[in-house]
């Protein structure tokens, strides 16, 4: 049997979660879907497309489609969703998380990584994260809780764009993807998105594709041309500092009329590491294992496409918090120019620390 696939739904309170969930319920798309709410109260899903009383924790909706709170946690309402399912008391083809306002999806991504029943079940298909263009600027300056879902994400929709000007906005999409350059960004309204746009990104699946929008990079691009292996001096210092705070862009967000709010104070950030040169495997792995022994609950995602020395395939690796998996993915083509790239994205990492240690990796 194939396994379940299964998305994170996360976002900011009021960014139309619900609407979107709604959506994603009601439409006849012929697709039975499971959604695990953490909560069932006022903001969730109306009684009115339940079907039987809420004191039962799995409700099964009209068209199919059927809703379940967690009581204990994920793994045990997880597995039980299986076993019935198994059993033919339940059909189901996708399950949808939705985590609360504010929680951290981390360990809720963790689950499908660490329980083997759960690994052998279930797909972690990708992290959607919901952002209110109305409040996101307040949000992201007030709550640590709200960086991090940006951080987590394979993809971001941004909801009530319409509420604010154009230059606002373009701030935002700058900000969010300083913290997070892997995850597209797209404006929704009112959780009016194509299905297909939702399910079956394919997100945390290890695949040779680490798509970082170029522009973004060129916010720093000398640092990019010489990469690691530049000792000019003018690369030396400002290389550390670059990627954070975007010294050569002059993005208008980055003004500094914004006051203290303008980017690059987000303890959520991210930066890459490119180099043409291969990696010594043992000496790679020593390194990432330290490093996730140290920053684990630090590291939100990561995610690298690696030429190691004695393979003729690229690595692909990628992890959240302490866990952390690799693979090999296709062959190198002919011609094709080796490249390693890794992107980090987490909560004040030592940038310097990390990209000098992946420095001394290579061989």
């Amino acid at each position: 049997m194939s396994l379940i696939p299964t998305t994170i739904l996360t976002g900011f309170l009021g960014s139309g979660k619900t609407t979107l969930l709604k959506r994603v319920l009601t439409e006849a798309h012929g697709q039975k879907i499971a959604v695990i709410e953490n909560e069932f109260g006022e903001e969730n899903i109306d009684s009115d497309i339940l079907v039987s009383d809420t004191n039962e924790q799995i409700i099964q909706m009209s068209n199919g489609c059927i809703c379940c709170t967690i009581r204990e946690d994920l793994r045990v309402t997880l597995q039980l969703l299986a076993a019935k399912r198994r059993k033919g008391l339940l059909s189901f083809d996708r399950i949808v998380i939705e985590t609360t306002g504010l929680a951290d999806p981390g360990p809720v991504a963790q689950t499908f990584f660490m329980d083997d029943e759960i690994a052998e079940t279930y797909l972690l298909d990708s992290i959607l994260t919901l952002v209110d263009a109305k409040h996101a600027a307040q949000q992201l300056n007030d709550r640590q809780e709200a960086r991090r879902q940006v951080g987590f994400a394979d993809q971001i929709f941004i909801s009530k764009a319409d509420l604010v000007s154009p230059e606002e906005l373009d701030a935002l999409q700058h900000r969010l993807k300083h913290m997070n350059p892997r995850a597209p960004q797209k404006v929704v309204h009112f959780g009016d998105v194509a299905l297909s746009e939702v399910f079956d990104l394919k997100g945390f699946n290890l695949n040779a594709k680490l798509d970082i929008d170029p522009d973004f990079l060129k916010d720093d691009a000398h640092d990019h041309v010489h990469g690691e292996d530049c000792d000019h001096p003018s690369n030396q210092h400002e290389h550390a500092h670059d990627h954070e705070h975007g010294e050569h862009c002059d993005h208008p967000s980055h003004a500094h009329e914004q006051g203290h709010h303008h980017h690059h104070d987000d303890d959520v950030k991210s930066f890459v590491f490119r180099s043409d040169k291969a990696f010594d495997p043992a000496k790679l792995e020593d390194f990432l294992g330290a490093i996730v022994n140290i920053y684990g609950p630090r590291m939100l995602r990561y995610k690298g496409v690696l030429n190691m020395r004695g393979t003729e395939r690229k690595v692909i690796f990628q992890g959240v918090h302490q866990l952390m998996g690799s693979d090999l993915g296709p062959m190198w083509a002919d011609g094709e120019k080796r490249m390693s790239k890794m992107v980090f994205i987490g909560i004040d990492l030592p940038k310097d620390i990390l990209l000098q240690g992946l420095g001394q990796c290579l061989v």
